[in-house]
């Protein structure tokens, strides 16, 4: 991966970039903004499907704060409609629609969560319902008929689907318009997304059209890989979490693979990218411990959305409790949720073989959490800390 050092519009187009469209058109109204002075006003849609945004959703953000910090206006929808219909664009098997209470319940919570990336007194905050509630079915059957069947189908992950004989509902079809509508209703000259939302991006373009306004830009991003090196998705419990605790973020950016840590860089923080660069070749000639290089990356993004105080002392915390212990990098991480039975987590970790072989480990005192030996067979996790089993036995272990 070559990285270059460029002025801040090449930088806004490429840094975490997938693909752009119309690219010659939109770097060309950037660089006429100091002379036309009319800011583009640039959308993000995120729907609020669970209670907490991870950073892997928090990469479109950051370039909607990079468009921001150029002087444009940036446009910031909550999909409380659009988030209990259900997105099909990463799913390999159908979405149940949601409850319009859990989806507004989350979306209370999403707004101070995105204030801390973008500076909300300068970003227009909408909730999708607002209009997509008033549309009537004669509209909807208006714009659905700008597209045709084979487009929707022609998806990739629509195509695995229909051949392996799984259900498509016609309620999915449906979403592309609705997430384009919202580029009709805003007036939206540009668009951002994850690489993933390409067919719903386009469907923007076409209502746009349909709707005789002009058709947004497109600028998709690169997806980012969870803590076990999948995708990160809330579904898999392989997130990094805006609103975790800070010794909880640096943990859990600690326990990200090797390969994940330039990605982070570029996508997560906004580290220049030929420091980046000098990273990446560090880590390439093995002249440096990953280690070391993740443990920046780890205050870099704490800091980001914690401030330096707490970042360095989540940095301490970490220091204090893993190095000090010596915990070898390669230890487990076994993520869970608050309150889970210790027993529980044993089995499912494989550090026991059975909930009997558990009590057992517990009677034994050799199961050790945080340097306090743990015996009664009904504790529960409440923190995050270092789990040890017997003499060889060690995970980190991680709380949601």
């Amino acid at each position: 991966m070559r990285l270059e050092k460029s002025d801040p519009i090449t930088e806004l187009l490429t840094r975490g970039v997938d693909k752009v469209l119309v690219r010659d058109r939109l770097e060309s109204k950037l660089c006429g903004f100091t002379h036309t002075k009319t800011p583009l006003r640039v959308k993000l849609g995120i729907d609020p499907t669970s209670i907490n945004i991870h950073v892997g959703r928090a990469v479109p953000l950051m370039k909607l704060r990079d468009f921001q910090e150029l002087g444009h206006m940036v446009l910031l929808i909550f999909g409380d409609f659009t988030g209990v219909i259900g997105d099909a664009s990463d799913k390999t098997t159908e979405r149940p629609m949601l409850e319009q209470n859990t989806v507004n319940k989350n979306a209370e919570q999403y707004l101070a969560q995105c204030a801390r990336i973008l500076d909300i007194k300068k970003t227009e905050v909408y909730y999708n319902s607002s209009w997509l509630n008033t549309l009537s079915y004669h509209e909807v059957a208006s714009q659905a008929n700008v597209f045709s069947l084979a487009e929707f189908i022609s998806r990739e992950n629509v195509r695995a689907r229909l051949d392996a004989g799984k259900r498509v509902s016609v309620r999915e079809l449906l979403y592309p318009l609705m997430q384009g509508y919202d580029s009709v209703y805003t007036k939206a000259d540009v668009e951002l997304g994850g690489r993933d939302q390409w067919f719903n991006l386009l469907a923007g373009r076409t209502l746009q059209e349909y709707y005789q306004q002009e058709p947004q830009d497109i600028l998709t991003t690169n997806l980012i890989m969870g803590t076990d090196g999948r995708k990160m998705s809330s579904s898999w419990g392989n997130t990094i979490n805006i609103l975790d605790e800070p010794s909880d973020m640096y943990g859990k950016v600690m326990s990200i693979t090797d390969e994940s840590i330039i990605p982070y860089f570029i996508h997560i923080t906004r580290v220049p990218l030929e420091d980046v660069q000098d990273m990446e070749a560090q880590l390439r000639e093995k002249s440096v411990n990953p280690r070391d290089v993740k443990m920046k990356l780890a205050l870099e993004i704490t800091q980001l959305f914690w401030g330096v105080g707490k970042a360095q002392e989540a940095e301490k915390h970490f220091i204090t409790q893993f190095q000090k212990k010596e915990i070898p990098d390669d230890a487990a991480v076994i993520q869970t949720t608050q309150g889970e039975e210790l027993i529980e987590l044993l089995v499912r970790s494989k550090l026991a073989a059975s909930n009997t072989a558990a009590r057992r480990l517990l009677r034994q005192g050799a199961v050790v959490f945080d340097e306090e030996k743990i015996t009664d067979p009904r504790s529960t996790i409440e923190k995050s800390g270092v789990l040890r089993v017997g003499k060889k036995q060690m995970a980190r272990v991680e709380v949601e």
